[in-house]
């Protein structure tokens, strides 16, 4: 999640990766100019290239192999697109990788994203209407013949991850680390527990982006554009659309949220019918663990990471915790619920 810079990722090799690129795909000299790009809460580095004598870009991204981890990211980052790209999903092909670098060059999926469009249109719910359609084929489309073995973290989305990188990181990140609270909670073994228990009942057969919110979708005038799939797996439907749904940085209201969920069901309706009762049941514990998720990192980025400005979006994003939790109303997550509500 760290913003690793890499000193020799604009020197004189990087640059010449680029050139030898354009001369391949375009003849002529090579030239270009480079503008790097906020990384935001990625560990990698983007640059948009611009041609030069031309109106033509793409980006360039670097991910720096220093470990076993970071190697595997790039070889999912690489295969995943490949597979979702040859699917015919609205993914930037990449058209140049030098994996030994962790260098890689794709298109460019200009600079608005669906959060910058979602706070200048009134139409939202129509956008977000057709980011749903697009994520639907993805999801769908997606897990056929997707290769476990490309992914870097886990195959699947399964309880040990809603524990170990979800439940366990909200309370370590968020409790411990960010408001300071007690090392031990005891009293919520049992709460996260029973919601990864919920949560994992939902049918997991299809592909989850598992970060599928509005900085990693992008609109292109009348197209939708999705980014940084290197975390694809295979999941339930449900979480996605929590993600996009309760995503703090563009603060749908309930009512929104609504029409584009029952947008979503409709989708399901006409290709899986069979599977709207679960969606509904299933969908609130997903959101919750989802939820969770967000304010570890959150609270990770801000504190340990010193990208404060993640600590807007703290606020919100337990506000939206606690509406999920009052919403539902079950027994079995009493004690979070309490603890929750018990934060200001």
């Amino acid at each position: 999640m760290d913003h690793r810079e890499n000193s020799s990722s604009t020197g004189k090799e990087f640059k010449a990766f680029i050139s030898a690129f354009l001369r391949e795909r375009r003849g002529g000299s090579g030239a270009f100019d480079l503008r790097a790009i906020p990384a935001d809460g990625s560990s990698r580095s983007f640059w948009r290239i611009f041609v030069r004598s031309t109106d033509r870009t793409f980006i360039a991204m670097a991910n720096e192999p220093a470990d076993d981890l970071s190697r595997r990211e790039n070889f999912a980052y690489l295969m995943i697109n490949r597979h979702l790209h040859e699917k015919g999903l609205p993914l930037p092909r990449i058209h140049s990788s030098h994996m030994e670098k962790g260098w890689f060059i794709m298109d460019d999926f200009g600079t608005v994203s669906l959060q910058d469009a979602a706070s200048t249109r009134d139409d939202r719910v129509a956008l977000y209407e057709r980011v749903v359609e697009v994520l639907f084929r993805l999801q769908l489309e997606g897990a056929k013949g997707f290769n476990p073995s490309w992914t870097w973290q886990t195959e699947k989305y399964d309880a040990f991850v809603m524990r170990r990188y979800e439940s366990d990181y909200f309370r370590e990140s968020f409790l411990c680390n960010y408001l300071g609270l007690k090392k031990e909670w005891p009293e919520l073994e049992s709460p996260f527990n029973y919601l990864a228990e919920k949560a994992s009942r939902a049918e997991s057969r299809f592909f989850l982006h598992r970060d599928f919110q509005s900085r990693n979708i992008m609109v292109m005038g009348d197209r939708i554009g999705v980014l940084d799939w290197q975390g694809g797996r295979s999941g339930p439907l449900g979480y996605d659309l929590a993600s996009l749904l309760i995503d703090p940085y563009t603060r749908l209201s309930q009512e929104e949220k609504e029409k584009i969920y029952q947008k979503y069901v409709g989708l399901m309706r006409d290709a899986l019918p069979e599977m709207v009762e679960s969606m509904n049941t299933h969908f609130p514990y997903l959101a919750v663990q989802r939820n969770l998720q967000i304010l570890g990192a959150f609270s990770f980025l801000s504190r340990v990471r010193k990208k404060t400005h993640f600590e807007t979006y703290v606020a919100p994003a337990l506000v939206t915790l606690r509406e999920l939790l009052v919403k539902l109303k079950d027994e079995g997550l009493s004690p979070l619920m309490s603890l929750v509500l018990s934060l200001k």
